[in-house]
């Protein structure tokens, strides 16, 4: 008898969106990841929940439907992590006509199934703050309406859900081999320890890697080609002061956002090119740094320039190889191959997909495998990532509610606990009744408690999980400060 209904090979959002909408449907589940969650694409992500407005351009008007209806679905699902933001987007002379954008941008409203996000509008950017940081040739623009996201955040409270729903998730564990029959014999090496497992059906949604693992680990190369391309972003001081986000029209017709990241930066991405590095490690090229520099530069008035990186990272996509020319053109849309075989436990590749519509792709997944088993109908669009038990418009309210019950914590500690926990921050504040109760401070307000809770409950091992993973706090940590963390999380504690 298998061990297991499902085993996902793959801790990025498609692995662990598919993990928890099985979970919950009655369905034992294992998921592996080779690293830690979220450590590839899922957090190397413009964090954004959007429709994709320049998608309307290639006529992917199912993509941008299903994403445009999953904005309001996943705030209220995760109004901690998902805050909805306006986007001004100012013409420039030579690209695309004020008329093309207001109509892309009535378009976009008209397919948005749009509740709690504003529509859609002209604004008079001479004497209007989201006017300031641009030059003064820019009189007008358009203001639309998306959601920021903390991506890794999203994956990581995902797979909480999966794990609180029965599913086993085990980080820094590598698929050796993966052995075809009735069912799947799986080999596992968990830091050289090797465990067997059995599966009736296997996920292949290790993203980047589906290749790798295909052609190595399960030995049947992929069926259908996967083009590999890579996005990079980069973080400056912040540019603005305002909360809104910006959609910059590049010279080669792409576009770059410019968005407020980490309260005391600017965050700037991304672009498209052709991955052909080491998936390990894949980094912004000098190139890219500069695109993304004079990107910006043709709209803000103070210029950014490369020595001023505070941060940079890439992601590579597993994108469906539809036979493209340009890296911008091919589809982003999710594309699932099933793999049936008389007398073969079933095989399922996930190729592609969007964080935006990660919830989509899981129910799709299931009713791909669904056949195979007796599943419970489908209840993700109805029900709160931990943390997320309150009102969609109610951040703020959370927050008050966090300060009367600990007064100690200070408004911008409270603001950041909400963000990243919502209401479990409760779980780690505990019977504290000062700041000195929550034990020792790493960086910034980050305390020994939050570890402890980090550690314990979402799968933090490093000081890199923490810091950077887990919240943004690895920004304005310094050496010293990121070794003392790492000393307390490998410290023996009772």
């Amino acid at each position: 008898m298998a061990d297991f209904d499902l085993a996902i090979i793959g801790g990025g959002i498609n692995g662990t969106g598919i993990a928890r909408d099985a979970a919950g449907r009655g369905l034992r589940v294992l998921l592996v990841e080779m690293n830690d969650l979220a450590s590839g694409t899922s957090s190397a992500s413009s964090k954004l929940i959007h429709g994709g407005l320049r998608y309307l351009e290639h006529g992917a008007f199912r993509l941008v439907r299903e994403a445009l209806s999953e904005r309001e679905v996943l705030l209220r699902m995760a109004p901690h992590i998902i805050r909805p933001l306006r986007f001004v987007l100012p013409p420039l002379p030579g690209q695309r006509s004020a008329l093309k954008l207001r109509l892309g941008l009535w378009l976009y409203d008209w397919l948005g199934a749009r509740k709690l996000l504003p529509a859609s509008k002209t604004v008079d950017l001479t004497h209007h703050p989201l006017g300031e940081p641009l030059k003064r040739y820019f009189s007008y623009g358009f203001e639309f309406s998306d959601c920021l996201v903390d991506d890794s955040r999203l994956v990581i409270l995902t797979a909480l859900d999966a794990a609180e729903r029965g599913a086993v998730i085990r980080t820094r564990t590598k698929l050796a081999r993966a052995e075809r029959g009735e069912g799947w014999e799986l080999v596992l090496n968990a830091g050289g320890r090797r465990d067997v497992v059995r599966a009736r059906v296997l996920v292949n949604a290790a993203g980047p890697w589906i290749s790798t693992v295909a052609g190595t680990v399960i030995r049947q190369p992929l069926k259908q080609p996967v083009r590999l391309i890579k996005g990079s972003h980069i973080v400056v001081p912040r540019r603005f002061a305002h909360d809104a986000g910006y959609v910059l029209q590049a010279a080669d017709g792409r576009v770059v956002f410019a968005l407020p990241f980490a309260n005391d930066f600017t965050l700037i991405g991304t672009t498209d090119e052709r991955f052909l590095g080491d998936l390990a490690a894949p980094t912004p090229d000098s190139d890219e740094v500069l695109y993304l520099c004079e990107t910006v530069n043709r709209y803000f008035r103070e210029p950014v320039m490369p020595d001023e990186l505070v941060w940079s990272f890439a992601g590579v996509r597993a994108l469906y190889d539809d036979g493209a020319g340009k890296p911008e053109d091919i589809t982003r849309d999710y594309v699932l191959m099933l793999d049936e075989r008389r007398g073969e436990a079933p095989l399922l590749t996930v190729y592609g997909g969007k964080i935006t519509t990660h919830r989509k792709l899981a129910e799709a997944a299931l009713a791909k495998i669904g056949p195979y088993f007796t599943l419970r109908p489908s209840w993700t669009a109805d029900a709160p990532l931990p943390g997320g038990d309150f009102p969609a418009t109610g951040f703020h309210d959370q927050v008050a509610a966090l300060i009367a019950q600990w007064p100690f914590l200070s408004e911008p500690h409270a603001r950041r606990l909400t963000r990243a926990y919502g209401t479990r921050a409760a779980r780690f504040l505990g019977r504290a009744q000062s700041m000195a109760d929550l034990g020792e401070r790493f960086t910034a307000d980050l305390t020994a408690a939050e570890v402890q809770y980090l550690v314990t409950h979402e799968w933090a091992e490093t000081a890199e999980d923490v810091l950077y993973r887990r919240g943004k706090l690895g920004l304005k940590a310094s050496e010293a400060e990121r070794d003392s963390l790492a000393r307390f999380i490998a410290s023996p504690r009772g």
